[in-house]
């Protein structure tokens, strides 16, 4: 029956891929993870083929055959929630090897370092051996090992990056929403602006409706006014024709006088040659 890993398994991932993976693991021990996974941190572009040229038939599987082992006839409801699907290929830990292997990712290189050494002192010596953690967990607990120093280096390298990582990332979201904040305090000037440019337009057109008025006002004031001076010509019109009469008539008048005249000077004439030729009564003859 499994109990523990000499080297604990996500710590082996994680400086075998520079990511934290998820996994599923067996009841004996064996740990398997989703492929995507694993080819996407390693900075696969195709799972399919990744899998097809760098890991064997054996070290991957479906994940429903895999569920069904562990969860049994409640496989399917087990996994579901998970974001993991029934058909997804997934790989053990030899198949992951694998692929970081076949990897160009350069936070890889360290793993692969420290696995071609494994390798070549295994065939120089015959074995490879962990150190023995100075504690030991209580009895029955198996034994720990410590993780050996180009796993531990890599380990720390890769954390510091993530830690790097979470400032940058921390001090984006700040610069973000500080660039939110002054958005949101350009918007509301804007909207403000928008809502005194409003008014400005209804002023505006008060004014243009009040200016038309005006016009029309002052249009209906020079229509009287030209009226107005109509009719002054036509009394000038009318007086010089008056005048015109009166002028006539004056001489008419004149005239009729002057005859008059005339007719009471021979009508004078005559009553004084009459009287001449009479004598005065009681005058001798």
């Amino acid at each position: 029956m499994y109990e523990q890993d000499a080297i604990d398994v996500n710590d082996f991932v994680f400086a075998a891929t520079g990511a934290r993976v998820r996994r599923l693991t067996l009841a004996e021990g064996e740990h398997w993870f989703p492929a995507a996974d694993v080819a996407k941190e390693l900075g696969y572009t195709n799972t399919r083929q990744a899998l097809l040229w760098h890991v064997a038939e054996d070290c991957q599987q479906r994940l429903a055959d895999l569920a069904r082992s562990v969860y049994g006839v409640d496989a399917l409801s087990k996994i579901a929630g998970h974001g993991l699907k029934k058909s997804m290929k997934m790989v053990n830990l030899q198949g992951l090897i694998r692929l970081v292997n076949g990897c160009t990712k350069s936070e890889c290189e360290p793993f692969k370092a420290w696995v071609a050494e494994v390798v070549v002192t295994i065939q120089r010596d015959g074995c490879y051996e962990l150190e023995q953690a100075p504690v030991q967990p209580a009895s029955g607990g198996g034994v720990a090992y410590v993780v050996p120093q180009q796993v531990a280096d890599a380990i720390v390298r890769l954390e510091e990056r993530n830690f790097r990582a979470d400032e940058e990332f921390a001090a984006r979201a700040a610069a973000r929403n500080e660039l939110l904040a002054e958005r949101n305090a350009l918007m509301a000037e804007g909207n403000r602006l928008a809502a005194q440019r409003e008014q400005l337009m209804a002023e505006r057109n008060q004014l243009l409706r009040e200016s038309n008025g005006d016009r029309s006002a002052m249009a209906r004031n020079q229509d009287a006014m030209a009226r107005s001076q109509e009719m002054i010509f036509r009394s000038q019109e009318v007086i010089a024709r008056s005048q015109e009469m009166i002028a006539r008539s004056q001489d008419a008048m004149a005239a009729a006088l002057g005859r008059m005249a005339e007719s009471l000077d021979r009508i004078a004439g005559r009553m004084g040659a009459g009287g001449g030729s009479r004598k005065p009564p009681g005058e001798p003859g």
